[in-house]
């Protein structure tokens, strides 16, 4: 069969109109009245009568026109990235709510390691004994592969692919195929679900797939929710979000799609789905009515969703919008909506506690370039706020967040790094006790117990003209919090120079942390400045070259501070090849297995000697 499809065309087609309502998902606008309660549609009517009314207001807004022109390399930017014995004592992924699995491209269940690779391979290894190591199977998914869930003899598989075309069977056998246009989406998402109960053979038991691109995920128990994005218009088609159940098409329904008038510019559905893994035919998709979603944070009962708004009173990205959504096993509802202003930086912004919500938030003013903090303390029912501090660390950014209980830990940066540490306690009157300045600053806060934080980082130097600093090499920091008003950074130590870097910084699911074991280990990529290079005084904004890249193992305690171990690096013949740079690393029983690309190392967790490895290529 010869097939001719003009993407870039068809592309074209979709984009000319949906794309400038795709950076619309981005201003949903909000004025101060008191948030509406929220609606679902009737009728595909009524939803495409309320979606063209709203559109038409919007047009003739200017300064969503402005916006539309000023961000338009934002939206053909996110366009295109919408390219038998008792088991051994094992890691587990580094989540944020105990109980609630976030998806990660290595898992474990004490016996096989399950990897996924860059190329749309999953190794499933036999990991345990380390001296029998080998792979047991692979699986091709013929896709991105965002990230692995493992549970009950199951290995479910979240699979992206990018400008996805839906052949329709009559229209197989044509020389030039142009599907109808609600098959023709450039974003399709699968969740995959793999019988592993012979893990020699793994089969594959059902599929799910949503159009639409991924925003993220968790799984509690035997039920997977997901969270994706879904455009409402096509060429000035109203669409309705749509799904396949092992190969059958189904449609929302305007009943599951919920909205709030306050929005201006619809222009992109929300979707979420909750999967049972145990069979994949049971599910509930739901449909929010509002902008791209920007972040979430999911407890054991609630899922947060949160949408950037546009506030008026400078023109910008100055509101968030958060949504509440009940669940419980397949069991879906939104249940409030609420406003807080600036914007969360990501999950860990974010949480739930004894029947409040928290989420910490930079304000951005584009018209004068200003920034703040802020922390709000909302009602978990009506998220109506009932506390809240403002105007926090004026000129600088949130870099991290962390709440603990009562607690709240903020890293803000311009030129130093002050940690504040905030209470809590009274959920009317949140107050700032203390706060920490320290050269440099940390992307991520990780809990050692109440009384410490480990951060993760870097180094940095003041400029010596201009209100900024040059971030230099990568800093871990144990900052002892018991304290509240006296943090204090107790230890730190810095590994390579500037250019120097780590997975961590971005992505939490890189962090092997073991309080018991005082084990730390990440993955990190040094850079070195050479003499040679740089002769005389070394400038601060000088960039180091790669000399090293694996795992970093580190003892970290109050008593005696962050001590390197020593190092495990896949590398060969000292050529940093991308295949075998370590992304990942988990220990089972007293073995630390460290995942790249291209193999499987096993070593002694006793003195980090080398005990077998497996190739995955």
């Amino acid at each position: 069969m010869k097939v001719r499809v003009y993407l870039a065309m068809v592309l074209l087609a979709l984009t000319t109109v949906a794309a400038a309502w795709a950076i619309m998902a981005f201003f949903q606008v909000s004025d101060n009245e008191k948030p509406s309660l929220l609606k679902t549609f009737s009728s595909k009517d009524e939803l495409a009568g309320f979606i063209s009314a709203k559109i038409r207001s919007a047009e003739s807004d200017p300064l969503i026109k402005r916006l539309i022109r000023t961000f338009k390399a934002t939206v053909s930017a996110f366009a295109e990235a919408i390219s038998s014995s008792r088991t051994p004592d094992y890691s587990t992924t580094n989540i944020q709510v105990e109980g609630v699995d976030e998806a990660d491209i290595v898992k474990t269940d004490g016996r096989i390691i399950y990897a996924a690779s860059s190329k749309g391979l999953i190794s499933l290894v036999k990991a345990y004994p380390p001296e029998e190591m080998r792979v047991l199977s692979k699986i091709n998914v013929n896709g991105n592969i965002i990230g692995l869930f493992v549970g009950e003899d199951k290995l479910i598989v979240l699979v992206e692919e990018s400008f996805m075309i839906i052949l329709l069977p009559e229209e197989a056998e044509k020389e030039v195929v142009v599907a109808p246009l609600p098959n023709l989406l450039p974003w399709r998402t699968s969740v995959k679900v793999f019988n592993i109960s012979a893990p020699e053979k793994p089969a594959l038991l059902g599929e799910v797939i949503f159009e639409g691109s991924y925003v993220s995920s968790r799984m509690m128990g035997n039920y997977i929710y997901m969270v994706l994005a879904y455009p409402v218009l096509a060429e000035n088609l109203t669409l309705l979000p749509r799904w396949a159940v092992n190969g059958v098409w189904r449609e929302n329904l305007p009943s599951d799609i919920y909205y709030s008038d306050s929005i201006e510019a619809p222009s992109s559905y929300t979707l979420i789905a909750a999967i049972d893994a145990s069979n994949v035919s049971r599910l509930t998709v739901k449909s929010v009515l509002t902008g791209y979603a920007s972040c979430i944070y999911m407890s054991r009962s609630n899922l947060y969703i949160t949408f950037p708004v546009l506030d008026r009173s400078f023109g910008g990205w100055g509101k968030t919008e958060v949504y509440r959504i009940a669940v419980d096993g397949l069991r879906v509802e939104c249940e409030a909506k609420g406003e807080i202003r600036g914007n969360v930086l990501n999950q860990f912004s974010m949480d739930e506690y004894n029947g409040y919500f928290r989420a910490a938030t930079t304000l951005y003013n584009p018209n004068d370039g200003s920034m703040e903090s802020n922390v709000y303390i909302l009602k978990m029912d009506s998220l109506e706020i009932v506390g809240k501090i403002e105007g926090l660390a004026p000129g600088e950014q949130i870099y991290a967040a962390r709440f603990m209980g009562e607690r709240c830990y903020l890293v803000t940066f311009k030129k130093v790094d002050p940690l504040f540490t905030i209470n809590l306690s009274n959920p009317s009157n949140p107050r700032v006790l203390g706060a920490l300045k320290i050269p440099g600053y940390s992307d991520y806060l990780h809990p050692y117990g109440e009384d410490y934080l480990i951060g993760i980082g870097k180094e940095a130097v003041p400029a010596e003209e201009g209100d900024f600093a040059w971030y230099q090499g990568l800093k871990i920091s144990l900052f002892n919090i018991s304290d509240m008003e006296r943090p204090e950074e107790v230890a730190k130590i810095v590994i390579g120079d500037r250019g120097t870097h780590s997975p961590v910084l971005f992505d939490h699911h890189a962090l092997l942390f073991d309080k018991r074991r005082s084990l730390l280990v990440i993955p990190i990529t040094e850079a070195k400045i050479f003499e040679e290079d740089y002769p005389g005084e070394r400038p601060p904004w000088a960039y180091g070259r790669p000399v090293f890249q694996g795992a970093y193992v580190f003892h970290v305690s109050p008593e005696e501070g962050i001590i390197l171990r020593g190092r495990v690096s896949h590398i060969m013949d000292g050529e940093i090849d991308p295949i075998y740079e370590v992304k990942r690393a988990l220990y089972i029983n007293e073995t630390l297995y460290t995942v790249s690309d291209g193999k499987i190392k096993a070593n002694s967790l006793a003195d980090l000697s080398e005990i077998s490895e497996v190739s995955l290529e």
